[in-house]
């Protein structure tokens, strides 16, 4: 019988059924900033476009994480998938704006995210520490995997990209699975995690 793959999850748009960096920036922030910033992330790194978006934001961190537990929509199976595989969830957001999201879903999990706080003039987000990526020249997911010889990812989105390459088996969808397609990279498209459960 063949060992099971630690799994890895993204939570933007993976767990999420929308991204709730921007629904905070499309309700709380600066929607101008974020369309100009999204069109260079490439030449600036993901840290710091992310980091300049959340810079938009003044409205109190409690105040926007109530919005956000009122709208923000899971993915049918996420409890399911982390009961039967305890997956690893990494996020380039923030444990301020997930770890209320799994308390209300009644999901206990690992997460491994960034941190932001309130502060004079905007959210003020610091991130993780880690080395820079020798495949793609950022701080990216890799170094959340250090120590898996082989794993199974489940992405959608830019920050998922580098680590996906990396992965033994790769779960995708939106961007993620267009970005995977147009290079020829193989993957398993999923519409909630259900389909992923019963993939694996």
């Amino acid at each position: 019988m063949t060992a099971r793959l630690p799994l890895v999850v993204d939570w933007d748009g993976t767990v999420t059924e929308r991204d709730t960096l921007h629904m905070v920036v499309e309700e709380f922030g600066d929607v101008d900033v974020f369309r100009a910033l999204e069109a260079e992330i490439g030449r600036l790194s993901l840290d710091e476009v992310i980091a300049t978006e959340m810079a938009t934001v003044v409205t109190p961190v409690p105040e926007v994480v109530a919005w956000l537990s009122e709208r923000v929509r899971v993915r049918p199976g996420l409890a399911e998938l982390v009961a039967a595989h305890d997956p690893l969830i990494v996020s380039a957001g923030f444990h301020e704006l997930i770890d209320p999201i799994l308390v209300r879903e009644g999901v206990t999990a690992r997460v491994v995210a960034n941190h932001v706080a309130q502060a004079d003039g905007g959210w003020r987000a610091s991130f993780r520490p880690g080395p820079v990526c020798t495949v793609c020249g950022e701080r990216c997911k890799r170094a959340d995997v250090v120590g898996l010889d082989a794993f199974a990812y489940v992405g959608d989105g830019v920050s998922d990209r580098c680590v996906s390459l990396a992965a033994e088996r790769v779960f995708a969808r939106a961007g993620l699975a267009e970005w995977l397609a147009a290079r020829g990279v193989p993957f398993e498209p999923f519409g909630d995690l259900h389909d992923v459960l019963a993939a694996l």
